[in-house]
């Protein structure tokens, strides 16, 4: 579904990404893991149009993307959450998964003050979507209160519920299980894992919780230095001394450590 090649990405001399080649197969929930520093949110960040690269290019279903700014991609179903939760604080839940689709009739004022039914038609629609988002992501209770108000990991579960108002092809999901209890990860992975089985959503994962990334990931991708280490199972790559080193340095005497 996504095919990076040779991409990079320098701010001075510095090479953020340097030269990164994978593949996202369609279907998939790809994990990318790697130490602080390897250019993991870089790589999201040009792969999403929130930065544009030095060299190299991006396809998505065959078509170049590459440099494409974010709400072209969002009209392509290709969208990212952050690792810290973007949420309109002073609007209920409700009303900020009823933002976010596009093109909405009550954006003009032409339609404002001629196309009244088509507006509240339309309103009426986005409420019911909502609703069975929040539903789907058993958040419904939390409907009418201030999204500044609930928990971090009920906004991480609010920005998935995001994707599900335009029916994503593909969500890059950074970090989302930081700062967030166990209980609330383990709700956030099942509703990832449905979203993947149910509704064939494509996900690629930045996560340093490797339990995290075991249960949901197949294939896992690892980082270091801007560029693709290794790819494989989360167990292949454990056992990978590489990336053992990548993590500490030390190569296969702290082996039995690494990402524990």
């Amino acid at each position: 579904m996504i095919v990076v090649e040779n991409l990079v990405k320098t701010f001075g001399g510095f090479h953020a990404v340097n030269g990164a080649s994978l593949r996202i197969e369609q279907g998939s929930i790809t994990g990318l893991i790697g130490p602080n520093g390897a250019g993991k949110t870089t790589l999201f960040n040009v792969i999403a149009g929130v930065l544009t690269p030095t060299s190299g290019r991006v396809t998505m279903m065959g078509e170049d993307i590459t440099g494409l700014a974010p709400h072209e991609l969002f009209h392509k179903g290709l969208l990212r959450t952050f690792q810290i939760a973007h949420e309109f604080s002073s609007m209920t839940v409700r009303e900020n998964l009823m933002m976010v689709p596009g093109a909405q009739s009550g954006e003009t004022l032409w339609n404002a003050w001629f196309g009244r039914k088509r507006i509240a038609n339309e309103e009426r629609a986005l409420l019911a979507k909502a609703d069975e988002v929040l539903e789907f992501l058993t958040i419904d209770h939390l409907k009418d209160e201030k999204a500044g108000n609930i928990s971090g990991g009920q906004k991480k579960l609010l920005e998935l519920g995001r994707t599900m108002m335009v029916d994503a092809k593909i969500v890059f999901l950074d970090e989302v299980g930081a700062g967030v209890n166990r209980t609330l990860l383990n709700t956030i992975g099942d509703a990832i894992i449905r979203l993947n089985k149910e509704r064939n959503y494509t996900f690629v994962v930045i996560e340093h919780d490797m339990d995290f990334i075991g249960r949901l990931c197949d294939p896992v991708i690892c980082m270091a230095e801007g560029q693709v280490l290794a790819e494989g199972t989360l167990a292949e790559i454990k056992a990978n001394n590489q990336v053992i080193e990548a993590y500490l340095g030390t190569g296969l005497k702290n082996k039995d450590k690494v990402m524990t």
